[in-house]
């Protein structure tokens, strides 16, 4: 079976130095297996993603020194593959309409606590007509009890991990679905959910390795309970560890890390970045 893996940034800001390493991590993995490096592009986050952050992305990969097949996948143009995708689990059952928005959820819970999964239900029938026929927004939200139904339970639900987890978990991890509770697949600010989208693009491109960091690695459960659910194949996953700035935390857009457009623009060669990043 050929390797195949992908980077895959949402146009939300600029790349910064965190980006540029998952990216090689998984161009070098790709090319060391003599494989295939392909480019996603997911832009599903009408609300945060820019044009002018997809063209950086291209410039910045490029000026890195990376190649990829094209065309490159957009999700922001294939929006109703994943509505088709949730046509079928509507079909079976497993969704259902949720009108809570996230400050009814959160009702009750103190400012320092961390939000605990939701997990609700179906509205009785004449309510859910009711509240549709007023045009009251809701999201569909997979229910994790008719998942576990479908499924017999989650018992037997494993994916690889083929580099290791923020606590160096690795090997054959069982998935713990629960812990994410009845997550949100679409609604209508958004659209379709990273979740949904992710597991079905990997499938329909045919990756083998979901090469990513480990801020991601939770996201490994519940993505692996939607491929059960779709009957979709479960790529190897290889989780690696987060780039760290100076203040010893992680590069992140929402603290304006510095982008490599910055340090392009301060005169650093691409050569230099590789070099530094361990390239």
């Amino acid at each position: 079976m050929t390797f195949v893996t992908r980077f895959a940034p949402s146009p939300t800001g600029y790349l910064h130095r965190g980006h540029a390493f998952s990216a090689l991590t998984a161009h070098r993995a790709a090319l060391d297996a003599g494989g295939r490096f392909l480019l996603r592009i997911e832009d599903i986050d009408a609300t945060r993603c820019r044009s002018e952050y997809d063209a950086a992305i291209l410039e910045d990969l490029t000026w890195l020194g990376l190649a990829w097949e094209t065309p490159v996948r957009r999700q922001s143009e294939h929006l109703t593959d994943y509505h088709a995708a949730i046509d079928v689990l509507r079909a079976r059952g497993l969704v259902y309409r949720c009108f809570k928005t996230r400050k009814e959820i959160d009702i009750g819970r103190a400012p320092h606590e961390p939000a605990a999964p939701y997990v609700g239900a179906p509205l009785p029938a004449d309510e859910e007509d009711a509240r549709l026929g007023r045009g009251e927004a809701f999201a569909w939200r997979l229910s994790l009890a008719a998942a576990r139904a479908a499924l017999g339970g989650f018992e037997t639900l494993t994916f690889v991990e083929d580099g290791a987890g923020p606590d160096g978990e690795t090997g054959v991890i069982k998935a713990r679905p629960e812990t994410a509770g009845d997550i949100v697949l679409a609604r209508k600010d958004v659209g379709v959910a990273y979740h949904l989208a992710v597991v079905h693009d990997d499938a329909l491109q045919g990756v083998t390795h979901v090469i990513r960091g480990q801020d991601l690695f939770e996201a490994a459960h519940i993505q692996r309970l939607l491929q059960a659910l779709l009957d979709l194949p479960t790529p190897t996953y290889r989780h690696h560890g987060l780039l760290l700035g100076p203040d010893g935390k992680r590069y992140a857009k929402r603290d304006k890390a510095e982008t490599l457009r910055e340090l392009r623009a301060a005169g650093m060669a691409a050569e230099a970045l590789r070099a530094d990043l361990g390239f």
